[in-house]
């Protein structure tokens, strides 16, 4: 191959893999709210092996995993919005030993927050830390709905 080529070729591949890159991490911690999420779909918490019930009006569904490094940040988050609203909670569900979970809700990656609403149908959907006003504004939608 001559030389200019392969250069080309190497040019064209890290500029790939960077764009990739950059659109992966703007995805990161961005909400997903609509159809398409399963929201049909009622999750109870004994489905998810909990003993805490889920709360009145949502819950924040975290999967995390034994090696996950953001999500211990990501309980104290969730936790702290939980506790300052009436009516929501917090569940931590560990996958390390639960792969039916992971395929059920199609987790790739940890931490993984859904939005289940008062009935346990998902709202909304989070792949890595979630942002917190982004949160606020879909828990206060959630509250307005009927």
């Amino acid at each position: 191959m001559h030389p200019a080529a392969a250069l080309l070729v190497i040019v064209l591949l890290v500029a790939g893999a960077s764009a990739l890159g950059l659109l992966w991490r703007r995805r990161q911690g961005r909400l997903t709210a609509g159809s398409g999420l399963g929201a049909a779909e009622q999750v109870s918490a004994a489905q998810l092996g909990s003993d805490e019930p889920l709360g009145r009006q949502a819950t924040l569904l975290q999967f995390s995993t034994e090696f996950c490094s953001r999500c211990p940040g990501t309980a104290v988050l969730l936790r702290t919005i939980a506790d300052a609203r009436s009516g929501v909670s917090h569940l931590d569900v560990d996958l390390t030993h639960r792969a039916d979970l992971a395929r059920r809700f199609n987790i790739l990656q940890t931490p993984t927050t859904l939005v289940l609403d008062g009935a346990g149908r998902v709202r909304a959907r989070v792949g890595g830390v979630p942002n917190r006003a982004a949160l606020h504004a879909h828990l206060d939608d959630l509250a307005r709905t009927p």
